[in-house]
């Protein structure tokens, strides 16, 4: 125990001696654990920050939730109190209009359709309208396409789906989408997910390849149907009052910076969701990937009166779905 304190204490020595150097040392938040594609990605763009300003600006990452859950941690990114934060779309829907769209079912066609609208201008235009409350946009991340799962059967079409229990996150679109589908929704804490389908409280769930490995959800739920009905991007944010800080030449170093951090964090969750997908396969589990989307994406329609409502929501719907 005293060697690993010593060996911890002198790491820690050692980042606050480098930290100390620089002129500039930009505190980072993220939610997930080190190791993560997002955590990962941003400790790239800290290195390549500190080697293009000449060790003049540093990048501190702090994952695992260490400053704060996502909600308490965006105010902070506001106040200038964070500096950089990786955060899901979600949290700011209710922040920024604009968000609301990128998190609604069947918005993206396939991941690679997702790339091409949000490294496009569209992506560009969601980004800008962060900086009118307080933050600015630097780049987007991966977070997977979210399936359906269930114990009970295969998941061929959403006649399957009529009257099936699938646990959502406590989100009003989550439970509008899983009823739109014929299905019941039920708002569960993810704990309590694999009790629950094993026990039959619920028939399934709904997630990325990773969760469901890493949360052994396939022990229970032998049946994925790769529907892929959200595909919801990540988005590195920075205080608007740390980057106005900055002189215009490093603002686009840090631009430029968590761009190129992009491609990084791609592979990075690339080969996570493969070892998690093959992990599953071996498993057993029986993957469903051949289906007709289409009526998935026609019973959307109600979904989509209820929270497109505005020109500006209603304006990037349809040139999402008009990117080919």
């Amino acid at each position: 125990m005293k060697t690993t304190l010593t060996a911890g204490l002198l790491a820690s020595a050692a980042f606050a001696g480098s930290a100390m150097a620089c002129e500039v040392t930009l505190r980072s938040s993220d939610t997930h654990p080190d190791g993560y594609p997002t955590v990962i990605a941003v400790e790239e763009m800290g290195r390549m920050l500190e080697e293009r300003s000449d060790g003049r600006i540093c990048v501190e990452v702090f994952h695992s939730a260490q400053l704060g859950e996502e909600k308490d941690t965006i105010e902070q990114t506001q106040f200038g109190v964070i500096d950089l934060n990786r955060v899901s779309m979600g949290p700011f829907n209710n922040i920024v209009e604009e968000t609301q769209v990128v998190s609604l079912p069947y918005i993206f066609r396939s991941v690679e359709h997702m790339h091409k609208v949000m490294d496009g201008p569209i992506g560009d235009e969601i980004l800008a309208a962060f900086e009118p409350h307080d933050l600015v946009g630097l780049a987007y991340y991966d977070g997977g396409s979210r399936s359906f799962y269930n114990s009970e059967k295969p998941i061929r079409s959403i006649d399957d789906l009529a009257g099936m229990k699938f646990r959502v996150m406590q989100s009003d679109i989550f439970v509008d989408m899983v009823g739109a589908l014929g299905a019941n929704a039920t708002p569960m804490p993810y704990g309590e997910v694999y009790s629950g389908i094993q026990t039959g409280v619920i028939d399934g769930a709904e997630n990325n390849w990773p969760s469901f490995e890493s949360s052994g959800h396939y022990e229970v739920a032998p049946y994925f149907t790769l529907d892929q009905h959200l595909i919801v991007p990540e988005i590195l944010v920075m205080s608007k009052t740390s980057f106005d800080a900055l002189s215009p030449e490093d603002q686009e170093l840090v631009r430029q910076a968590a761009k190129d951090s992009v491609p990084i964090m791609r592979e990075a969750w690339a080969e996570r969701e493969a070892t998690s997908e093959q992990q599953v396969r071996d498993a057993g589990v029986e993957v469903i990937t051949e289906i007709d989307k289409q009526p998935f994406i026609d019973a959307m329609g109600p979904v989509y009166e209820k929270y497109v409502t505005s020109d500006t929501l209603k304006s990037l719907v349809e040139r999402i779905q008009a990117t080919e």
